[in-house]
């Protein structure tokens, strides 16, 4: 497992001392800080997943506005780090949405696509997540997805499909013919997710709710920790906000990484940890299927 490179610390007093210690933990590694300057202090190619979700330069309460041409050369700096740091065998995946300016629409993820290919990262899947609830827009289609795009370093990467098969709709079909007529025609294990995620976005009434105001869901993460990923590898996540990626990266015996220039995100971070550790962390079950409200007769 890699670790920060030591920097010599001033003294701190008693009540901060005190703080520090509910900030730490064997498999994680999370701090306040800028986070180019936060993965410069880790290690080449010590990263088995690199996963995250930027902000969209959308003008929200951790985010600075500023123009797309500056948004975009920061995303590459953070983009160049991470391939930096990513192993061989590992994989990024880059949630984004949309940036919009004066009701225009330039989806992220095809403005940043050229940044990973001048790298030479591969697409493996452009994936879609779907979810019920945002604003209403008034002069086009409220927008319901956002897209991960999950590129790898090289042909030879990591993928566990087992773990995060979903059920098979059809779980008892059999063969009706042939030599196999009889058995049983899908894995019992279920089926492939697809490429099309339908996992509800966490919004006030999502038992995973925090402070922050643009949350992961941690069955999102999960599926890509599980998928990607082996026990006691590493996944980092340069814009943790409030925690999601280490939650999901320590509920499966992973190392997890990640740092944010907001306190107050952090924090929260640590807190929702140590209630992880101590059982008490509710988080919306992974493969949990979408509420269908029932209609009156």
């Amino acid at each position: 497992m890699s670790t920060l490179i030591q920097r010599k610390q001033p003294k701190r007093s008693s009540s901060k001392a005190s703080i520090e210690r509910l900030q730490r933990d064997a498999r994680a590694n999370i701090a306040c800080e800028d986070n180019l300057n936060y993965m410069r202090g880790l290690s080449n190619e010590s990263m088995n997943l690199i996963v995250t979700s930027p902000p969209y330069n959308l003008g929200k309460e951790y985010e600075r506005r500023t123009s797309q041409e500056k948004y975009i050369e920061n995303q590459a700096s953070a983009i160049a780090e991470a391939v930096r740091l990513l192993d061989p065998k590992g994989s990024i995946c880059w949630q984004v949405g949309n940036f919009v300016d004066n009701g225009k629409v330039y989806p992220l993820d095809i403005l940043l696509y050229p940044i990973f290919k001048n790298h030479g990262l591969q697409l493996r899947n452009r994936i879609i997540w779907t979810f019920g609830h945002g604003l209403h827009c008034k002069n086009r289609f409220s927008g319901r997805h956002e897209t991960i795009l999950w590129f790898t370093k090289t042909d030879d990467y990591t993928f566990n499909l087992d773990p995060v098969r979903i059920p098979s709709k059809y779980p008892y079909k059999k063969h009706f013919k042939g030599p196999k007529k009889g058995e049983f025609s899908g894995n019992p294990l279920g089926k492939n997710p697809s490429d099309v995620w339908d996992i509800p976005n966490v919004k006030s009434n999502h038992i995973e709710k925090t402070q922050h105001p643009c949350q992961f869901p941690v069955g999102l993460v999960e599926r890509l920790v599980l998928a990607l990923t082996e026990k006691n590898q590493s996944v980092l996540d340069p814009y943790i906000g409030a925690g999601s990626t280490a939650i999901a990266a320590l509920k499966h015996d992973r190392h997890a990484y990640g740092c944010d220039l907001n306190k107050t995100y952090i924090d929260i971070a640590w807190e929702r940890i140590h209630q992880l550790r101590a059982g008490e962390l509710r988080t919306r079950p992974m493969n949990k299927p979408v509420h269908t409200p029932k209609t009156k007769a």
